[in-house]
């Protein structure tokens, strides 16, 4: 396996086990064994685990943004169509996982951001730009007549974002999609109106 796979193949894995354990209680070791990696190799891709943690972040970003553009930008639909796709999507994943995955920069932040200020910048530099995404997206919506004139399209994305982490954690908590459909439906009953 060359190095760039090795690599990447660590930080998959990191990232699954974190999902599910937790940054501080995912210990290297496993991450390695699960990997097929031996375990002196860990310090040879990253100096730290905290380092190793960054990069999950950066991979992780990276595919999420991804994903959110695809969506986000997918002209055969209307823009609120488009977040209404994305959120059938996201039920889907967790009703998948069992709802024992959550969101990866979720659960890190809610962990790391009082414990590493390197991680609370770099993942609050994550949700802007999945802000900045959704607003994009709700401003389409308002110039194409989905939302109305006073709808803030800023003000909104950074209420769904919130409203929409706050939806997976409790889902992961209760072991149900339920709060992530109740969000769906008052987002598009109530706020979107």
């Amino acid at each position: 396996m060359k190095r760039g796979e090795t690599r990447a193949g660590i930080l998959k894995v990191g990232a699954a086990l974190i999902c599910r354990r937790g940054f501080n209680a995912t210990g290297i070791d496993v991450v390695l064994k699960k990997a097929g990696v031996p375990k002196g190799s860990f310090y040879h891709y990253f100096p730290s685990k905290d380092d190793f943690g960054l990069a999950i972040i950066e991979q992780g970003a990276a595919e999420y943004r991804e994903k959110l553009e695809a969506f986000l930008t997918d002209s055969r639909y209307t823009p609120l169509q488009r977040v209404r796709n994305f959120l059938e999507s996201g039920i889907a994943a967790q009703e998948n996982s069992k709802c024992k995955r959550g969101c990866l920069m979720g659960n890190l932040g809610q962990e790391m951001a009082s414990q590493s200020e390197k991680f609370r910048q770099r993942i609050d530099e994550v949700f802007q730009t999945w802000k900045a995404m959704f607003a994009a997206c709700f401003a389409e919506a308002r110039k194409q007549g989905e939302l109305a004139k006073t709808q803030d399209p800023e003000q909104l994305a950074g209420f769904f974002l919130t409203g929409w982490e706050g939806a997976i954690l409790h889902a992961k908590v209760t072991g149900s999609v339920r709060p992530l459909r109740e969000f769906s439906a008052v987002l598009f009953e109530k706020v979107f109106k």
